[in-house]
């Protein structure tokens, strides 16, 4: 893909809008722009980068907050006259310190934000952190806990009992990310492979 492969004559200013979606939660993040050097620069760094149209200037987004946009993967739309960028945010992409521009349910896409946090406490591994436990001790561990909440769900589903259910089933669920970030497998792996047996 090509910045000149993109229809701009509708646009005065020859800039092309980018919508930035999270890759992990689906979360749409922000509408910004690009001109060709930032959408090159983009693809050469893997730091989404735009054009400010305020300063005049190129913007590394998070150059100044560490708050990085790493490019997965892009899109142009059917006209060729916007782009959809796939990222992976390093915290929030909005500058009043919210996750995103547009403020939609944040329950939407939460287990995409809870891996992005299991990841966080991957590289951190700060002290006190049940997380940081489970991944000092390692595969056997998680995969122990992964198979105790996955028999508490199972009883509690015939029990009968929802609550007692739901609590069981998210608990189970924390596991298996946790174990999946070990296993360096990640929500997208499973969806494909989910998406192949679809096909």
């Amino acid at each position: 893909m090509k910045f000149s492969d993109f229809e701009l004559s509708k646009n005065s200013d020859g800039l092309l809008p980018v919508i930035v979606q999270d890759s992990r939660s689906g979360k749409v993040l922000m509408l910004a722009y690009m001109n060709e050097e930032a959408f090159n620069a983009t693809l050469e760094t893997g730091l989404v980068t735009f054009w400010s149209r305020s300063r005049g200037e190129l913007w590394v987004k998070g150059a100044t907050s560490g708050n990085y946009l790493h490019l997965e993967k892009m899109y142009p739309d059917c006209d060729a006259d916007a782009l959809l960028v796939i990222a992976r945010p390093d915290g929030p992409a909005c500058h009043r310190g919210t996750t995103a521009c547009f403020d939609t349910p944040e329950e939407e896409g939460f287990l995409g934000k809870l891996e992005g946090v299991i990841d966080q406490r991957k590289r951190d591994m700060p002290e006190g952190s049940y997380t940081t436990y489970l991944f000092t001790k390692g595969v056997n561990k998680a995969a122990q806990k992964v198979g105790e909440e996955a028999v508490e769900t199972v009883i509690e589903a015939v029990d009968g009992n929802r609550d007692r259910y739901v609590y069981e089933a998210s608990d189970l669920l924390y596991h298996l990310l946790v174990l999946n970030k070990i296993m360096d497998v990640t929500l997208n792996d499973l969806q494909a492979e989910l998406l192949s047996r679809h096909k």
